[in-house]
């Protein structure tokens, strides 16, 4: 876990950003390719919207990157690894899950479908599994690439 922090601050060092990277076990962050908790990276600082970017495609790429790097430095698989900024995907997740509550509930009042913004796997995997189990919805995503988006639909 020591190489994946080395080259995040390696790779903020070199990008001229100030902040620090701390490591959180256990935290329940959504990844594309997570089965287990993964390990969460979070970088804290001032002014660091640039790591982030527009939907997090920033931080999505700068994620890759990392775990590019890591699994290279180390000859193997790496385990699970998700990277933060200031806590935006922990926050955006919390948003993403009470869209989606908010979003059935009006699906099951009116009995028409809806369709999200399109967001990014790892986003769109969060609204699935808030509406896994509510009554009287079903979700899927319809779309391809950077335009793929969740539809919720009354299963009525």
């Amino acid at each position: 876990m020591d190489i994946i922090k080395d080259t995040l601050e390696n790779i903020l060092k070199k990008m001229g950003i100030e902040a620090s990277v701390l490591y959180q076990e256990g935290e329940s962050l959504p990844d594309e390719d997570a089965e287990s908790s993964p390990a969460v990276y979070n970088i804290e600082g001032d002014e660091l919207g640039i790591l982030i970017g527009r939907r997090g495609q920033t931080l999505a790429c700068l994620q890759y990157i990392v775990k590019i790097i890591a699994a290279n430095r180390i000859q193997g698989s790496l385990p699970s690894v998700v990277i933060d900024v200031n806590g935006y995907k922990q926050k955006r997740q919390q948003v993403l899950k009470e869209l989606a509550e908010r979003v059935a509930e009006q699906v099951e009042s009116s009995g028409k479908s809806f369709t999200l913004e399109p967001m990014p796997a790892y986003e769109r995997r969060i609204i699935h599994m808030a509406l896994a189990d509510y009554p009287g919805i079903r979700t899927e995503s319809v779309g391809f690439g950077e335009d793929r988006k969740v539809s919720i639909i009354p299963t009525n």
